[in-house]
């Protein structure tokens, strides 16, 4: 069975920092576009940002620049988002994503992780 499982989520003070994983299993994710997406209560679900499979990373949210990076670990199929100097604002589910190509759908979806930041 492939799938993406997150983990790292909690709750964090204003200021405060995590560390998501997004765990592939069933197949090997290195060739995939991986991306990390959030959904607030009542909102729609929107891009954090997103990684290449060569390492590159393509986009940050602007919201996110500078506080937010995603790396990946090819050798244990994961991809990370570290996450820092969090605001309340940053409080949502958190997705991880992947796609096999530059552009499209994102194919495969992990159940999601709460990320709470309290003031």
């Amino acid at each position: 069975q492939v799938q993406l499982v997150e983990s790292g989520g909690g709750l964090v003070q204003a200021g405060g920092s995590l560390r998501l994983s997004c765990a592939g299993s069933g197949r090997s994710f290195s060739r995939d576009n991986m991306a990390w997406f959030r959904q607030a209560p009542g909102k729609e679900r929107t891009c954090v940002g997103s990684i290449g499979s060569g390492g590159a990373t393509s986009y940050y949210a602007d919201s996110v620049k500078g506080r937010f990076t995603i790396s990946r670990d090819s050798a244990k199929n994961t991809v990370y988002l570290q996450m820092n100097s969090l605001k309340v604002e940053d409080t949502a589910v958190y997705y991880c994503a992947a796609r096999q190509g530059l552009y499209g759908d994102y194919d495969y979806w992990g159940q999601g992780t709460q990320v709470t930041v309290s003031s």
